[in-house]
């Protein structure tokens, strides 16, 4: 699946292009099973981690994964339904969540709250 970029990125994944001296690469495919998070990048590189390390992918419905947009020129993945964020940088250079337990667990209470509410 391709989603349309945005024509923005974030300061620090500006500020590693510029350190590396070379332009980072950018998301193009996005595929998200259910143990899998994998991210084809414009340079040839496909770059797979397990969903593990992402809490609310993990927890999220098929229809929830499968709704992100490639935001920040190709920099940066956006599901909104799980209100995640997750960067090429990142995925580059093997960084899991970074969301501390407690705000994982407030999340999934909200989401409970909401899939109790709409039952």
């Amino acid at each position: 699946m391709i989603a349309p970029s945005h024509d923005t990125c974030t300061p620090t994944e500006k500020t590693a292009a510029r350190s590396s001296g070379s332009t980072l690469a950018r998301a193009l495919r996005v595929t998200v099973t259910d143990d899998t998070l994998s991210v084809d990048l414009d340079d040839g590189r496909t770059v797979s981690v397990p969903i593990g390390w992402y809490p609310r992918l993990a927890h999220g419905a098929d229809s929830q994964r499968g709704n992100f947009q490639i935001s920040g020129a190709g920099y940066g993945i956006h599901w909104p339904d799980l209100d995640e964020d997750i960067g090429v940088e990142g995925l580059l250079l093997g960084q899991r969540s970074s969301e501390s337990a407690s705000s994982f667990e407030r999340w999934l209470k909200r989401r409970r709250e909401k899939q109790q509410d709409a039952a």
